[in-house]
């Protein structure tokens, strides 16, 4: 049987599949929930390694899944230390100092007026610039290792992570606060037990956000200076080489990564704001 008559006998069956889990008595559960986009994402990887084959698709141009995984195997270590600098290093100390910095940028905003009509401006104008106009500057400015990278990642995660911030922070109503007031509370008590709860479920927005800019900004930055290591280096490597395989074996660590680290933001989300409407069943 060809690849052709295979994928137009599994795409139908995949399709009706996926239409009759949700349709179910169980259609609302968390199992059917995970099994949809995974029965939806392997028969896409199907496609893919069917249309590959049956059209002989050059490996230089698009190589088959099979392929792809096949060198990942080959390439573990090789990987390893990619993410290591790329993830571990750069990405993730990047993504905490800006989320970081900018929720402490929220509270001061909240506090005063001048910073408001301020800051925000130069926020949104600062957050229009172009990624590859900034990295060129901040690895001149940090070196070639990991640090120019972080830098990177910390301006493109700071502002989105400073309006949300600062949209959270103004999400009570005027009589709220105005009772929290009556029973004297301080603005530190107010923050913490007013707020500061209202504000989580922008806050965790804006982390989600954050998650996928991070590890974008971490490997564009590389494109413009790094050590010979990293994914952004080994994708420009590995498209100068011809060894596309090896970039789309990146390509999945970082796509790999990105989805577990969105999935433990959603997770945390959904322990600490349980009460939130959007949350509720």
């Amino acid at each position: 049987m060809s690849w052709l008559a295979i994928i137009l006998i599994v795409w139908p069956l995949a399709w009706a599949l996926n239409v009759a889990m949700v349709r179910s008595a169980f259609g609302e559960t968390r199992a059917v929930s995970l099994l949809v986009p995974l029965v939806f994402g392997a028969t896409l990887i199907l496609l893919w390694e069917g249309l590959v084959r049956h059209f002989n698709v050059m490996p230089v141009i698009l190589p088959a899944p099979s392929a792809v995984w096949a060198r990942f195997v080959d390439s573990r270590e090789l990987l390893w230390g990619d993410f290591q600098q790329t993830v571990l290093k750069g990405a993730l100390s990047g993504y905490a100092i800006g989320c970081i910095a900018a929720f402490i940028a929220a509270v001061l905003i909240d506090r005063s007026s001048f910073l408001t009509r301020g800051l925000l401006p130069i926020g949104n104008f600062v957050a229009a610039l172009p990624i590859v106009g900034i990295a060129p500057i901040l690895v001149s400015w940090f070196g070639f290792d990991w640090e120019s990278k972080a830098a990177v990642v910390v301006v493109m995660v700071f502002f989105p992570m400073l309006v949300n911030c600062v949209q959270g922070l103004r999400e009570t109503e005027a009589m709220q606060r105005d009772l929290m007031r009556t029973y004297a509370a301080s603005y530190g008590q107010t923050m913490w037990r007013l707020r500061l709860p209202a504000a989580m479920p922008f806050i965790f927005n804006g982390l989600k956000i954050s998650t996928t800019l991070a590890l974008i900004g971490a490997v564009v930055a590389e494109y413009f200076g790094s050590p010979t290591r990293g994914m952004g280096f080994r994708i420009s490597t590995g498209v100068g080489s011809l060894s596309i395989d090896l970039v789309w074996a990146e390509i999945m660590v970082a796509a790999l990564a990105g989805t577990v680290l969105y999935g433990v933001v959603a997770w945390i989300e959904r322990r600490l704001c349980f009460w939130h409407p959007s949350h509720r069943k």
